[in-house]
């Protein structure tokens, strides 16, 4: 004889679940999350939408009614419902009883409007005992409380989602059916009809969620494409900027340098003056290739953000004319006014403008002297920077306008909402004028009335 033994389970060893029992719980899982957990939360019915293809249409004195329409139909159903009640309750009750079973309906639907889930509850449950008040008619459904919880049902599935709308309808379907098998009523059923036709408004409720739900989501897959085009698009235009400054500039500015730093090796004996000027040369040279290469990271970032070195000011001008000496341009600067800190945009900006027409008047005035003039005003800050006509030969060939350092400069003063006149001087040299506005920070006045 063979003796069967059965193996116990391991002391704390968990016992797996079978799928149905999972499957259970998170269906009761659902039903505590849409109806249960913060049933009586407070919740707003929002303004509708005037975007809509028939708000569109309306005439503008209609228009601007129209994001109210949900709020009149709430309002317009429970007058309805209150009419209904009262004409149906006279027949078998009247006073504050007849009054009272009309009322129950009529605020189950206006609590739609500001908690929803509540008014669900709040309707379902008062339905037996308004039947109880009136004391006769249809069991477990009056006229009134039948339109009333039908327009729970729509209001309160528009306003939450399909689950939500699933779940009412499979309770007021139980507790419908349970209440006409527990108190059987001579007049008939009423919850048959009523679930067929609150099944087909619910189903009209969730497929217009569903489409909305997918315009929406269809919608911000466009944005987000459009946005990855656009990033990706500027990213390569970027980086063709890059590879043709990298091509143009960087090459020939190579040269430079290196031939800057060679050429005085090739002289016997050269001047020290010749080996200054070449020692400034490969020195403008090495500094226009860190920039170039700071502009160019700055170019192929995907994302931009301000470089972390300081930017050139007011302040550093000295040092630039310095340069400008040293290039072969002699150049004078006079200070009117009173020097203030102004703001790093125009401090910037006018440090640019001075060095692109001190650059210019290298280039095509050779031998001419300049002059650079700073005032500080009330309202701004002017500048005029001039510079005498050529007395050597011009070696930068002509571009007959091609160039876009007088642009740039414009581009800069008209960014701070200044102006500009650039144009020959009258001694046949150039003249550059530019003010910039700044606006007066005011003091308050217990500062103002402390002096």
């Amino acid at each position: 004889m063979t003796e069967t033994r059965t193996q116990p389970l391991a002391a704390g060893k968990p016992k797996s679940r079978s799928p149905e029992y999972h499957l259970a719980m998170g269906v009761l899982g659902g039903l505590r999350t849409d109806l249960f957990h913060d049933a009586f939360a407070y919740r707003l019915l929002p303004p509708m939408s005037t975007e809509g293809p028939l708000a569109r249409r309306l005439p503008q004195r209609l228009r601007r009614y129209a994001p109210w329409t949900p709020h009149a139909f709430v309002v317009a159903s429970a007058l309805l419902s209150l009419l209904v009640g009262i004409e149906y309750t006279r027949y078998y009750t009247s006073g504050f009883v007849g009054l009272l079973a009309a009322l129950i309906p009529a605020a189950a639907i206006l609590m739609t409007l500001v908690r929803p889930v509540a008014a669900f509850w709040g309707s379902l449950v008062s339905t037996p005992f308004v039947s109880i008040l009136v004391g006769r008619g249809e069991w477990p459904w009056s006229p009134s409380t039948l339109f009333a919880h039908f327009v729970v049902l729509t209001v309160v599935a528009a306003r939450t989602r399909p689950r939500t709308a699933g779940w009412m309808w499979v309770l007021t379907a139980f507790f419908g059916l349970t209440a006409e098998a527990l108190v059987p009523h001579y007049y008939g059923s009423d919850t048959v009809p009523f679930l067929f036709v609150s099944a087909l408004a619910l189903l009209v409720v969730t497929v217009r969620h569903v489409r909305r739900e997918a315009a929406e989501e269809v919608t911000a897959q466009q944005t987000v494409t459009a946005h990855e085009r656009s990033k990706r698009t500027l990213l390569e235009e970027r980086t063709t900027i890059a590879r043709e400054l990298h091509d143009v500039v960087a090459h020939h500015m190579s040269v430079v340098a290196i031939q800057a730093e060679a050429a005085p090796y090739r002289v016997e004996n050269p001047p020290p003056e010749l080996e200054q000027a070449f020692a400034t040369i490969r020195e403008n040279a090495v500094a226009a290739l860190t920039e170039l290469r700071r502009v160019l990271g700055v170019v192929r970032a995907e994302d931009y953000e301000a470089p972390d070195a300081p930017q050139p000011t007011l302040a550093d001008l000295d040092g630039l004319l310095a340069n400008v000496r040293d290039a072969g341009l002699p150049v004078e600067k006079a200070v009117t006014g009173a020097v203030r800190e102004l703001p790093q945009g125009v401090e910037l900006s006018a440090y640019r403008i001075v060095q692109e027409a001190l650059s210019n008047a290298l280039r095509h005035a050779p031998g001419s002297a300049a002059r650079v003039e700073i005032g500080y005003v009330i309202g701004g800050l002017g500048l005029r920077i001039v510079n005498g006509p050529a007395s050597a030969p011009v070696m930068v060939k002509s571009t007959h306008g091609a160039g876009h350092g007088i642009t740039g400069m414009r581009e800069r003063v008209a960014m701070l909402g200044g102006e500009m006149t650039a144009e020959p001087a009258a001694d046949g040299g150039y003249e550059v004028t530019v003010f910039l506005p700044v606006p007066v920070v005011e003091e308050p006045a217990s500062e103002r009335g402390d002096r």
